[in-house]
Parts: C-alpha cells; structure tokens; sequence
C-alpha cells in the first residue's frame, strides 16, 4: 500500500485561530519541517489571486513558526495562457513540497480548471506520496462527487442543481458530497443561510436530488475534518463546531474527537487507488527531486528577490509577479517564509 497523505477538509475559518489544532496536527505528522505549497487555482478568476493565497501563507507561517514552515505560492490560476494547469514549469515547484494548500474561490471554476488536468494528477500523485493536503471553502465542494454551484444559486438565481465535482475520493471507492458553511449564519434572522448558504427548505431540495448511495457529509464553520489513512482509515474532527453525516435515512453527528468511518457506513478501497498514469507521474516528480541540487544565487537574482520584496511590501502585487517570473527565467525559484524568503535551485 502507498504512504497516502492526510486530508484536511475545513468548513471555514482556514485562517483563524481555531484551525490551529488541525494544522497542528499535520505538521506534528509530517516529522520533518513543513514544505507547503499553495495553490491559486479556486481563485485563479480575481484579480488578486495572489492577496487570497498570501493571506493564507501568512497565516500558516505565523501559526506554524516554530516549524519554520517554508511557504510557495503556486500561480495555476487557469487552464490555458502562462499560469496555466497543465504548465510544468508552473507546477514543479510543488514538487518539493509534503504539504499542499487549495482555498478559497468558487468552486464550479476550481472543477473547471482543475478537471483532467496535470495539477489534479499532480495531488494524486504528491498525496500517495505522502504529501498531506488541505482543502477549505471552495475547493472541499469542488472536491466532491456532485458540486454545489453556490454563487450561481445563490447570487445570481439560477435553478437547484449540482455539477460534476473533481470526485477526489473517488478512487478510493468512497463518493460523497462535502457542503462546508454548514452551520452558516450570516442572513441573520432575515434570511436562512445554513448549508453553505443554501437555507433548510432549498438544500432540502437539492439533497433529493442526490443519489441515495451518495452520503452528504457537512462541515460547521471553523470546524475541520482530518483523514488519516493508514491500515484503518480515522477521521479527526477539530474546531468550534461538528461534522454532520447523512447516509442515506441516518444522520450522524460527529463532534471533536477520532473515528472510525467504517462505524457509519463508509468503507476504503486501497487496491486501485493508483493508475498507470500516475504511476509513471510518482517516478517522474521523484527524479525531479532528486536533480534538484543546493547552490548559491548570483548576485542578480538575489537583487531580483529583494526588489520583490518591497514590491509585496508596496502591495504592488503584479508587480511582484513579474519579478518572480524573471527570477525563475535564471533558473531559480522564490520561496516565501516567515523570516523572508528562500531562493532555490530550479527543478529541471
């Protein structure tokens, strides 16, 4: 069986003090030091994509600091053009990395963009691999069977549906539907916005259109639900809140603590979770770190980073952008961490 990764899955509150635990908790399992790269992908449409991920970096590394996390945005804002999904140059940097990181944004554009590309087969690969990852907001409804298109819904009216999700739990024989904002309560008294803004009386809708044999599992807000597989696969919940699961007529209600998911009706499959493809994918990232080689910068790139870091300072986000992409034309990669920044060899 392969090393698998934890997965993380938050309801919300990815960057407040009440996710300390489950981060915690990963970096306690990783035993060495924390390596995280987060990807822009789910936000990849904003305009400041960057300001999104850099806020989450920021958090990470000041929550972690006595883990000297090293932090590196990844740029997979999009299928195609420069930032795109499927650019190697792009995505090699999380390579390095035994920690990975997907947020916020929408979650029907994150299926999009990420749906048959190489950073999808990327996570399948770092994560058997033993790469932990983390979703929140968006990306824990992309990463479901079925998605909930919550902005079309809920900002621009259209009718109850679901979309195609990335279904990442898939191939280890378990479908399910993840609804984070569980317990939302922003509409105040006005206006129901429990299940992630849907209200009872519309998700109540759209659940019946669900396959029976699909569980709904729900996620309160700064609450997070932690999957460590192993030989038994236990689940964690940690935070303010509850993880809620629906199994056809039976509901669950799972507070902190550990369990075992086979107890509520789920079961994982370890026997095909790996393709040829990505087989062949583990072999390639793993000659990539082993090429990777240790070397001093030139002056130039060095000169290159610290013009970067007052243009971060500045807020001049585009800026910084450029410089990043002329610091990787040399052959090298800018990582942010807590003290600073690192500058490493380019993978090739």
């Amino acid at each position: 069986m392969m090393s698998f990764g934890s997965i993380t899955l938050f309801g919300s509150g990815e960057t407040l003090p009440a996710s300390g635990i489950a981060y915690e908790s990963i970096a306690q399992l990783l035993g060495e030091q924390p390596r995280i790269s987060i990807i822009e992908t789910p936000a990849g449409f904003q305009p400041n994509s960057p300001v999104v991920a850099g806020k989450v970096a920021d958090f990470i590394q000041s929550r972690l600091q006595n883990y000297h996390p090293r932090v590196n945005i990844i740029p997979a804002r999009q299928k195609a053009g420069v930032f795109s999904t499927n650019n190697d140059e792009i995505l090699k940097p999380m390579f390095l990395s035994n920690w990975i990181f997907l947020g916020p944004g929408s979650p029907t554009y994150a299926v999009e963009h990420m749906q048959h590309s190489k950073l999808l087969k990327c996570l399948y690969a770092m994560h058997a691999m033993g790469c932990a990852l983390t979703f929140s907001s968006a990306c824990v409804l992309a990463m479901s069977a079925l998605t909930l298109p919550v902005y079309e819904i809920y900002k621009v009216g259209e009718k109850l549906h679901w979309v195609e999700g990335l279904d990442f739990f898939a191939r280890f024989g378990m479908k399910c539907v993840f609804i984070p904002h569980w317990n939302n309560n922003s509409g105040g008294a006005e206006l129901d916005t429990r299940r992630c803004y849907m209200g009872i009386n519309r998700f109540n809708q759209l659940k019946s259109q669900i396959p029976k044999t699909i569980p709904i599992i729900g996620i309160d807000e700064q609450t997070a639900l932690t999957v460590f597989f192993s030989k038994q696969v236990i689940w964690k919940v940690t935070g303010i809140g509850t993880v809620t699961i629906h199994t056809g007529e039976e509901s669950f209600t799972l507070p902190n603590g550990e369990y075992y998911p086979d107890d509520y009706g789920f079961s994982y499959n370890f026997e095909k979770p790996i393709t040829p493809e990505i087989e062949k994918l583990i072999t390639s990232i793993n000659l990539d770190r082993t090429n990777n080689t240790k070397e001093s910068p030139p002056e130039n790139v060095i000169q290159l980073a610290e013009k970067r870091v007052r243009a971060r300072e500045n807020k001049e986000w585009q800026t910084a952008d450029l410089l990043r992409e002329e610091i990787e034309s040399h052959g090298w990669e800018v990582q942010d961490t807590f003290n600073g920044y690192d500058l490493v060899r380019k993978i090739t």
